[in-house]
């Protein structure tokens, strides 16, 4: 196993041109600089400067969509096989920098070594699975009625703003733009102001595999700047963003002016919840995991445990135990289960809900303390002896932070679980398949995992409800989201036809 010295090695060779040039604008093919100046992005591990990115402004992302609009046309008549090839070799770029890529993530966004070692090579999958779709990504029906033969058809949408999120900024990019370019659309990239870094890599992939100039742009910068004036901009048509349910509701009242299509996928207080019949072994490790690796900073984390009253103790116990064990550290070292995270204001943020569960009247069970005196390392929390109407149950700390809460009944547990704002993710566990039907039918939420935690499916729906967010990735409903759907009527024979005025 490669140790924590050789990883920093490995990490200072991979920032040096960084350092050198900081994080460009990448718009029409050639790198360029922000209109509004730079920024500085640090690191949550040592609170230390990597480097100065390109602040962009509306003028930034003016010439970036406009390099899109201009590159829609040849990428979107582009022969299908061709897009797969140069889809294929992003993919296979990747791979080649998966090593370099999971490294400059870590200390960019304080998630251990051990999840992002894989984040990069999912991200290729990612190219992968949808560049196999791109032949088929156009195919439509055949509808036939009465009098007619109807033809539907798919195409390309146009020029789409990307904007992804801090927490897996990588894999979470290749989700989006993968599919985007398989359908024939052309991109405007967004990244997090707090993670810049693998964004840019990625587009030096791109560029190699030989993506067409201006197919793909990426502009950093500020949500109230860069992203307003994305999601404001004439020539782009979709807006796909991943992050929270605020800002999603803003950038749908600032897309409404040009009537974009939107595809959002915001946050969640998903449940998980255990019956005494359940296999509490497996239970526990899912309880865990779901929880505290990646930080506790993802959509999908199960941030509320529904404990059925009768195990309750025994559970909360292991529980507890457990998460006193994870080991908390350096994101680079192999052995670390939670590295610090991603920036001051958002450990502000969770570290706040310690005391907030303090005067609720919850127990801090586990953890609720921060670690050492430099980045922002918190100890993985657990909070007891806790109602469903508590601010730790209903608010998103998107952190290692988990809410214990019994119940005694199944109508209770359904109850409590749907009580909630959110409606993203549920997990269930049971040993009893109609309770688990029953159950999954009247569970607010768009995935569902029974008896296993969130395993990622690619030709699966991915997408919540209420304010978990509007649409759906993944395999074909992907495609729905990028292109237009049309339909060519061919008469069939001599129907009739009303005559008027004759």
């Amino acid at each position: 196993m490669t140790d924590l010295a050789t990883h920093l090695t490995k990490l200072d060779g991979h920032l040096a041109r960084f350092r050198e040039t900081g994080v460009l604008n990448h718009i029409a093919g050639k790198d360029c600089a922000g209109a509004g100046g730079t920024f500085e992005t640090v690191s949550p591990v040592d609170e230390s400067v990597i480097c100065t990115v390109a602040r962009s402004t509306a003028v930034d992302v003016d010439a970036a969509a406009q390099a899109a609009k201009a590159a829609f046309p040849a990428w979107r008549d582009m022969p299908a096989v061709q897009r797969k090839k140069i889809l294929i070799k992003i993919a296979e770029g990747i791979e080649a920098r998966a090593e370099e890529i999971a490294l400059c993530e870590c200390w960019d966004t304080g998630q251990a070594y051990r999840f992002m070692s894989k984040a990069a090579l999912r991200g290729a999958e990612n190219f992968r699975y949808f560049a196999d779709q791109v032949t088929s990504a156009r195919n439509g029906e055949h509808l036939k009625s009465p009098t007619l033969m109807n033809v539907t058809t798919r195409t390309p949408i146009g020029p789409v703003g990307v904007i992804t999120p801090w927490n897996t900024p990588f894999m979470l990019s290749t989700w989006k733009i993968a599919p985007a370019l398989a359908a024939g659309c052309t991109v405007v990239h967004k990244p997090a102001e707090f993670s810049p870094l693998s964004a840019r890599i990625l587009m030096d992939i791109a560029e190699k595999a030989g993506l067409p100039a201006g197919v793909w742009n990426l502009v950093n910068g500020f949500g109230e700047d860069a992203g307003k004036a994305l999601t404001e901009h004439p020539a782009i048509k979709a807006i796909a963003f991943v992050g929270e349910s605020r800002t999603g509701s803003l950038i749908t009242k600032q897309g409404a002016d040009t009537l974009k299509r939107m595809h959002l996928e915001l946050g969640g207080k998903n449940p998980v919840i255990v019956f005494d019949d359940a296999d509490l072994d497996r239970a526990l490790d899912a309880v865990i995991f779901m929880i505290y690796s990646i930080n506790g900073e993802r959509c999908t984390s199960s941030s509320r445990l529904l404990i059925q009253d009768t195990i309750r103790a025994e559970f909360e116990a292991k529980l507890i135990a457990r998460v006193n064990n994870i080991k908390v550290g350096h994101p680079l070292d192999p052995t670390t289960e939670i590295g610090p995270l991603i920036a001051r204001e958002h450990f502000d943020k969770v570290t706040s809900y310690f005391d907030i569960a303090k005067q609720d009247g919850a127990t801090v069970a586990a953890g609720g303390t921060r670690v050492g005196d430099e980045g922002y390392f918190v100890r993985p929390t657990l909070f007891t002896d806790a109602s469903n109407d508590m601010r730790i149950a209903q608010e998103e700390i998107f952190g290692p932070v988990l809410t214990s809460i019994p119940f005694s009944t199944e109508e209770q547990a359904l109850n409590l679980a749907n009580d909630t704002e959110y409606g993203l993710t549920g997990y269930l566990w049971t040993a009893d398949l109609t309770r688990a039907l029953r159950f999954t039918d009247k569970l607010d939420a768009g995935m569902i995992w029974v008896n296993s935690e969130n395993v990622r499916h690619l030709p699966t729906p991915f997408g919540g409800v209420k304010s978990s967010g509007i649409g759906r990735d993944g395999g074909d409903w992907s495609f729905e989201f990028y292109m237009e759907t049309k339909n060519i009527a061919f008469a069939i024979g001599d129907h009739k036809i009303p005559r008027l005025g004759v």
